[in-house]
């Protein structure tokens, strides 16, 4: 229920909150715990001072000096300048046999009840009776609160009991004194403590409100930027935020390039089409005959089936990769070899050498077929002589002799629909960074002493898996039964 009600407060709600919790349980312990603390030390530290006031009078006691001459004299006028405590002794009267309590410093008595000198005297008797050394405690009298301290002297005349009490007022002082030097103090320190954090929460509220205007501002497509000069996680919040705005503002650019590239490269087979078929309706033949005029509406239908098919596939294959692909391998000499044969006839004055080792990479045999077919297909576009094909565990290379690719090109060559030489328009190197991705495979292009060169490999290799894997090579074979059949579909589907 609470945390539910603290979490629909704002920060600094929480902030103020969470100070004035703070407070009522300062407050609780300040009056009920350090109270009771203060309490108790005073009185200690009252007992302490009697039993240090009565150490000479022991002393006197003991040596039997006390009443005698000008000894007495001086210690008389000791005792009645002590106005904190009065002194008295406890003895056993001669003639009587009963307890008597003289008073050593009777200007400093005041105007004590006598019932108090009754309950010193039973509690002196007590004392002596268990044979304890000394006893102290406190009493209400009369409505005043004395603190009292007994002692047990051994002198030549018997043993005698030495008190001391003093009322309330001296501890009460010092009690004002230290409470209210605690409370200033105390008050003082929460107060600063108050400020550092309220210039804490500020700290921290002014630059979320930074980031809140930020985002809001951003949203508005509004240009603005973000400058907050700290180095903690609001900083590391604030440069992640500007660096995903200025990502994002670069995807969109990025996005609307491709759009545009798209919708040019889609228009001249749909134009080509509908000029060739309105002609043909006329009775023209474009193309001399009908029937080339047709192969020629044929040829271009068969480049935007293509072109809408990769469209397909490189929203997708994410998707189709990393839901299919659990645990499976393809055996990359076989796909090679496969790539190679079919692709043979594009050009065949190109040279293909192969250097191909029998090893597995992680992943469907199809997406690692088209991801080779898509490289071997630039290849051919730009190789002069030849292709050499490289296979390698966790390695796989595909280069040509064609002409070399400009440094600051070569990344965006992955980049979907980025123009290449001859101001041409592509998805083909884009699917194969994907493809590559996905299966946790890394993908670049280098130029070579010779050409152009495209490498696939993974920095850390996994342990070789058998190619009697079944349970692979069964999945292998029903994905691609499977994305055959999917193909018929978009075919039909673009018919």
């Amino acid at each position: 229920m609470f945390s539910q009600f603290f979490k629909k407060l704002s920060l600094t709600q929480q902030v103020l909150l969470m100070i004035l919790l703070f407070i009522s349980f300062f407050a609780t312990f300040f009056f009920f715990y350090l109270s009771n603390n203060i309490d108790n030390m005073i009185a200690n530290q009252m007992y302490t001072t009697m039993s240090s006031r009565q150490q000479p009078i022991v002393s006197l006691l003991k040596s039997n000096l006390l009443g005698a001459g000008d000894a007495y004299d001086a210690i008389y006028k000791a005792l009645s300048s002590d106005n904190i405590q009065t002194n008295c002794i406890v003895s056993k009267d001669s003639k009587s046999n009963e307890m008597q309590i003289t008073i050593l410093n009777p200007d400093n008595a005041g105007n004590v009840d006598q019932s108090l000198y009754h309950y010193l005297i039973d509690q002196s008797t007590a004392m002596v009776a268990k044979d304890d050394e000394d006893m102290q405690g406190m009493i209400s009298n009369q409505g005043i609160q004395y603190y009292y301290r007994l002692q047990q002297v051994q002198t030549a005349n018997g043993v005698i009991v030495l008190v001391s009490f003093m009322d309330d007022a001296y501890p009460q002082s010092i009690r004002n004194t230290l409470v209210e030097s605690t409370v200033y103090g105390t008050i003082l320190a929460f107060c600063i403590f108050i400020i550092i954090m309220m210039i804490w929460v500020f700290s921290i509220i002014h630059p979320l409100n930074q980031i809140k205007s930020y985002i809001a501002q951003v949203k508005q497509g509004k240009e603005v930027e973000l400058h907050l000069n700290r180095d903690d996680e609001i900083g590391e919040v604030a440069k992640e935020l500007v660096n995903m705005k200025d990502e994002l503002q670069k995807q969109e650019k990025v996005k609307e390039e491709m759009i545009h590239n798209i919708s040019h490269d889609l228009k001249t087979p749909i134009a080509t089409i509908k000029s060739y078929s309105e002609s043909i309706k006329d009775g023209v033949y474009p193309y001399g005959t009908l029937e080339k005029s047709i192969d020629v509406i044929l040829d271009n239908a068969n480049r935007l089936e293509a072109k809408v098919h990769n469209l397909l596939y490189l929203n997708r294959i994410e998707y189709l990769i990393t839901s299919d692909a659990e645990g499976v391998v393809t055996n990359m000499k076989e796909v090679v070899e496969e790539v190679v044969l079919n692709s043979a006839v594009i050009r065949p004055e190109i040279r293909i050498i192969t250097d191909v080792e029998e090893v597995f990479f992680d992943g469907l045999l199809e997406s690692w077929r088209v991801c080779i077919e898509n490289i071997m297909e630039n290849a051919f576009r730009y190789a002069k002589s030849y292709i050499q094909i490289t296979v390698r565990e966790n390695d796989l290379q595909i280069s040509n002799d064609g002409p070399k690719m400009p440094e600051d090109r070569i990344d965006a060559l992955f980049r979907p629909y980025e123009k290449g030489e001859g101001g041409r328009f592509g998805l083909g190197l884009s699917i194969v960074s994907r493809v590559v991705k996905a299966n946790k495979y890394h993908v670049k292009g280098f130029n070579t002493e010779d050409g152009v060169c495209f490498r696939i490999y993974r920095d850390v290799p996994k342990p070789k898996k058998k190619p009697n894997d079944r349970k692979s090579w069964r999945d292998n074979k029903a994905h691609e039964n499977k994305k055959e059949q999917e193909s018929k579909d978009n075919k039909e589907d673009l018919t």
